[in-house]
């Protein structure tokens, strides 16, 4: 496709002149990939963007809503202060095996924390557990579900927090009432909560690139 060409394209002119080539990046997607894992990780330069939000908003406890291979992981966990933390869920046993795999080579792995099991269930134990509330949350898993993290995530941020979800966008599906994807079902009962929820001042963002035509929500935990 002709379109999808040239946003490929100019994600590659923006990547060559505003992110460093970085060797550990590159050998984690090589990882996942080699691991059999899908290509659905963030773009470099959506990576770029999580990481310098997080660091515009001094974020020192982050969290991770789906690690996949921990690529997303990395760029927010290098955005933390030195004693800063970050805690990751993922459901797929493969994937925290690949995740923490990168996450050592990174020399990250004692920052970050990847809890294994159901989204849902590990927020409950986050939660039983008293962990310090988060200041930034980033929300990229199965998204019929996304409704029930948008709920957790409020729970467990601290006024101020940043929360930001990926892929709301689904190709422009979105804006079917009547779709028969659970994945758009969910994005949709997501921004009704979002716009009835008088906790979070939110935005969504519609991208296109190298990731063909999406977009993200980001949003400001006000109480």
């Amino acid at each position: 496709m002709e379109e999808q060409s040239k946003w490929s394209k100019v994600d590659t002119y923006f990547g060559d002149r505003l992110l460093a080539a970085d060797p550990v990046l590159e050998a984690v997607l090589d990882a996942n990939a080699g691991a059999g894992l899908p290509a659905i990780d963030v773009a470099p330069n959506q990576g770029k963007l999580l990481y310098l939000l997080a660091k515009m908003k001094g974020a020192s406890n982050i969290l991770e809503i789906g690690t996949l291979g921990g690529y997303s992981t990395i760029w927010l966990a290098r955005a933390l202060p030195e004693t800063g933390r970050l805690v990751s869920l993922e459901f797929e046993h493969k994937h925290v095996v690949v995740a923490e795999d990168n996450l050592r080579m990174a020399g990250l792995a004692d920052k970050t924390e990847v809890i294994e099991g159901p989204a849902l269930d590990s927020l409950a134990l986050l939660e039983a557990r008293g962990y310090e509330p988060f200041d930034f949350i980033f929300i990229d898993a199965d998204k019929p579900n996304n409704p029930h993290y948008l709920k957790w995530a409020l729970k467990l941020a601290r006024p101020g927090a940043v929360i930001v979800a990926d892929n709301v966008v689904r190709d422009g599906e979105v804006i079917d009432p009547g779709s028969a994807d659970e994945r758009v079902q969910g994005i949709r009962q997501f921004m009704e909560l979002l716009s009835a929820e008088p906790r979070i001042d939110a935005t969504a963002i519609q991208t296109v690139g190298s990731k063909g035509y999406d977009g993200f929500v980001l949003g400001i935990v006000t109480a």
